[in-house]
């Protein structure tokens, strides 16, 4: 019974010295705080969005139905290679470079 509370005001004394120690280091001022955040902070101007601009689409030279060909034929081969890959898991198949023209 002695050992036993004495492994109790140990874990006790123990867990109290560790909340101590962590209220230690976070403690922080007001001040230091407020120059953090001011550091932290990037500079936004009052006006993010500017609503007196009228809203123009970026103009591009490539047509719509190209794009939107080259995002099915990705598609598609990425369709491929995870049903490749469901056919014969191996680890060699998860790095092999995809055919995409749209992979970096």
């Amino acid at each position: 019974m002695i050992m036993f509370l004495m492994a109790l005001c140990m874990a006790v004394f123990g867990l109290a010295m560790t909340a101590l120690a962590f209220g230690a280091a976070t403690r922080s001022t007001g001040a230091d705080v407020e120059t953090r955040v001011e550091q932290s902070l990037p500079v936004v101007p009052s006006h993010f969005f500017v609503a007196d601009a009228p809203h123009q689409a970026p103009m591009s030279g490539v047509p719509l139905e190209v794009l939107l060909g080259q995002i099915e034929r990705h598609v598609r081969l990425e369709y491929a290679a995870a049903e490749s890959f469901i056919d014969l898991p191996s680890a060699e198949s998860l790095h092999t470079r995809t055919m995409s023209p749209l992979m970096h």
